[in-house]
């Protein structure tokens, strides 16, 4: 079984706005729910546990119903770091799950080919994420902005979700991380700080994650353009 955990439980402080991210509307529809509606209708996931704060847990739940989601497994309370919430959704994931996949919630254009890519790429890596080519000059810089570095371009990839694992692993990599308190960036971090390797596919440059206003303005387009084409 495939199970997925959408994470939805942080706070939006880069958009500026009083509504927390997840439930701002993205065309008439919450960014989440745009968010799970995909992940209903992938065939290769069976289970979708939703990891949202503790004061949005009702909100959740109702919008679960509200919206007839049929895969919803279980909705549970996030952390206070984005690591800590995908923890919590780790326990709720059934005893079936063989395969966990993890996604942020307010990255609603992720496409059925992506999911089942990173799917079989995990079955046969163990670890497995999605990203794009860095397009633009990278460079390192101390405190005060003086550059240190500048890493090689071909090297460098802008890493998304879903982020994909075999159960085995991504639960042995959390308990580490936990017992040496390591803090990592994403859950592909914590898999490599466990020592186990992680392959990285072609994603989209349209699988945005919509923290900014900006990005409010791309995912419109986007939708725009896919009713245009009659997607």
């Amino acid at each position: 079984m495939v199970s997925a955990i959408i994470v939805a439980a942080g706070q939006g402080r880069r958009m500026g706005v009083q509504t927390k991210k997840q439930f701002l509307m993205l065309e008439g529809k919450e960014i989440l729910a745009r968010t799970v509606e995909q992940f209903e209708q992938f065939s290769a996931v069976e289970e979708i546990i939703l990891v949202t704060g503790e004061e949005d847990l009702e909100d959740v739940t109702h919008m679960a119903k509200a919206y007839g989601w049929q895969k919803i497994a279980a909705v549970v309370q996030g952390g206070r770091e984005r690591q800590d919430s995908v923890s919590y959704g780790l326990k709720a994931v059934s005893a079936q799950g063989e395969i966990i996949l993890v996604h942020d919630g307010v990255r609603p254009f992720v496409t059925e080919d992506m999911v089942n890519r990173a799917i079989d790429c995990a079955r046969k890596f163990g670890g497995c994420a999605l990203g794009v080519p860095a397009k633009d000059t990278v460079k390192i810089c101390d405190a005060e902005g003086v550059v240190l570095e500048t890493p090689n371009r071909n090297a460098l990839w802008y890493i998304q979700t879903p982020q994909v694992f075999r159960r085995d692993i991504i639960e042995k990599a959390y308990k580490m991380a936990a017992q040496e308190g390591f803090l990592g960036t994403d859950d592909a971090s914590v898999v490599e700080f466990y020592g186990a390797k992680v392959k990285i596919i072609q994603g989209s440059y349209q699988n945005i994650k919509i923290t900014t206003k900006e990005d409010l303005l791309f995912g419109a387009s986007f939708l725009k353009e896919g009713k245009e084409c009659g997607q």
